[in-house]
């Protein structure tokens, strides 16, 4: 498996990342430590979660995905043998959202508890804070990599004045910077990210871990007709905003370039963003070890520059 740096962490993880928003949701603790397993066996060790994973479950209340890869890190000893990231910011109680430092410490610490671990590999910022200076929290991220409770840092969720921002403030200062950036990108969803934020990035030598990587599903060529929003929990959002004309083209060139390698949409949509260069490792999940199966080749798929352009072509904006 090839690897790559997330920026300039030293820190160097394989071509896709996993997704753990389905640990305690879509699959439960024994699904998920089978699917931990095949990814090692995949040799798929980058995995990110986040606090707030999945406290959108009737009954769950946040963080039920990151103490299901604690349990599993218990179970295997094998920490040494995964990239690990999590996030902070998100709403998980009375008082405990946002990047203030007092609630950083609080809950890196209640992460580490649940993960069953001494550090994590990148801690990110899940969403901007505009209500707390960005040298309060980059001060607090720093401490917090000076103790060696985590190795990097990086942000999701900003826009590209604020993540220009906050690596500016870094500088200026001398605090530990971002070194990565988790947008919302994939062949549909490709204009917030290549229109401004790409810049920033390539600018500053920052790692890509892109979420929706598929788009809910839709770039697996899933959802064809409305009848089909019936296939899963999400199929009603994904068919009421990707089935449109500009939908239905970005299928058709899946469709085309999947033919000719004899290889799934899914994989050609995901080996597109592993070729585009300021993308690092792009994040896709998997609810069985069949999907897993399936997501791991797209790893190996090379798309020839006539595959590029007729995917670009077909998802223009």
């Amino acid at each position: 498996m090839s690897k790559r740096e997330l920026g300039r962490s030293g820190i160097q993880v394989p071509l896709l990342t996993f997704g753990g928003n389905v640990f305690g949701w879509t699959v439960d603790q024994a699904a998920s430590f089978n699917l931990l397993d095949a990814l090692l066996d995949h040799k798929l060790n980058f995995i990110d979660t986040a606090d707030v994973y999945s406290s959108w479950v009737e009954g769950n209340h946040g963080g039920e995905s990151e103490t299901i890869i604690g349990n599993w890190l218990k179970k295997t000893g094998k920490r040494d043998q995964i990239i690990l990231a999590t996030k902070v910011g998100k709403p998980m109680g009375e008082g405990k959202v946002g990047l203030s430092p007092r609630y950083i410490k609080e809950a890196v610490e209640a992460s580490l508890k649940r993960l069953q671990t001494d550090y994590i590999d990148l801690y990110q910022s899940h969403d901007d804070d505009a209500d707390t200076p960005l040298a309060e929290s980059l001060a607090a991220f720093d401490a917090l990599i000076k103790e060696g409770k985590v190795r990097a840092i990086g942000a999701s969720n900003y826009s590209a004045p604020r993540l220009a921002e906050a690596l500016k403030v870094s500088k200026e200062n001398g605090l530990a910077r971002y070194e990565t950036l988790q947008p919302q990108y994939n062949l549909y969803d490709r204009k917030v990210y290549e229109e401004a934020l790409e810049k920033v990035v390539t600018d500053n030598g920052l790692g890509v871990i892109n979420f929706y990587g598929l788009a809910a599903g839709f770039l697996t060529g899933k959802y064809r007709t409305k009848a089909d929003a019936s296939k899963s929990k999400r199929g009603e959002n994904v068919v009421a905003r990707c089935l449109n004309e500009r939908g239905l083209k970005v299928l058709q060139g899946l469709d085309q370039v999947a033919e000719k390698h004899g290889a799934q949409p899914g994989q050609v949509a995901l080996a597109w963003q592993i070729a585009r260069p300021s993308i690092t490792s792009p994040i896709v999940s998997a609810t069985s070890l069949q999907q897993l199966n399936e997501l791991a080749q797209a790893a190996t798929l090379k798309l020839d520059d006539a595959d590029i352009r007729t995917l670009n072509d077909a998802s223009a904006w």
